[in-house]
């Protein structure tokens, strides 16, 4: 049984993979310049996840309006350890939360079809004064995921998610530092 709170990602030993969802306009001009490039707004807070599932949730399978594009951003491990470092769980103090460079939250994992499970995938928001670090120095790539979100959903409505988790990426826990997996741990 897997920990209630824990990182389950794709990665490798320089990088991390986190999924976003975009509208079409902002994804093209991403994947076109090879980085994050207006329409995508460097003055607001950006949120990663590094659950495809969460993120299929949230986007409801890339057919959310403003979300029909999905992105895995492969991002250097030593740039997610930072923005953990600086991070504040969502639940802290709220004078703390306003001050915060970045913010935690923990959201129920989610099944192929959308259920809530019993353990959390964690959701990273990097604020704005960070915002160039996480897209000129911390990003390595960026990939169109959308094609395959699109047959993994249409196997799912068709009563084959057996067959649509060959469009899974492979996740598997995380190893956090012991200092940063203590303090993530302790403000939960």
């Amino acid at each position: 049984m897997a920990p209630q709170y824990q990182i389950r990602a794709d990665y490798d030993a320089r990088t991390i993979v986190v999924y976003q969802a975009y509208a079409p306009r902002i994804a093209d001009a991403a994947l076109q310049a090879g980085g994050f490039v207006a329409p995508f707004s460097f003055h607001r807070m950006t949120w990663i996840k590094p659950s495809f599932m969460w993120l299929m949730h949230r986007s409801n399978w890339a057919r959310k309006p403003g979300q029909e594009r999905v992105l895995a951003v492969r991002i250097t491990r030593e740039g997610w350890e930072e923005a953990l470092s600086q991070a504040v769980l969502t639940t802290a103090d709220p004078a703390a939360v306003a001050q915060a460079a970045v913010h935690v939250q923990w959201d129920p994992e989610r099944s192929p079809r959308g259920a809530a499970l019993n353990h959390y995938s964690i959701q990273v928001g990097i604020g704005r004064h960070l915002m160039r670090t996480f897209t000129d120095d911390w990003i390595v790539s960026l990939t169109d995921l959308t094609p395959q979100v699109r047959k993994a959903a249409s196997l799912i409505q068709t009563g084959q998610a057996a067959k649509a988790q060959r469009f899974f990426p492979a996740e598997r826990a995380y190893p956090l530092p012991s200092p940063l997996a203590d303090r993530l741990s302790s403000e939960v």
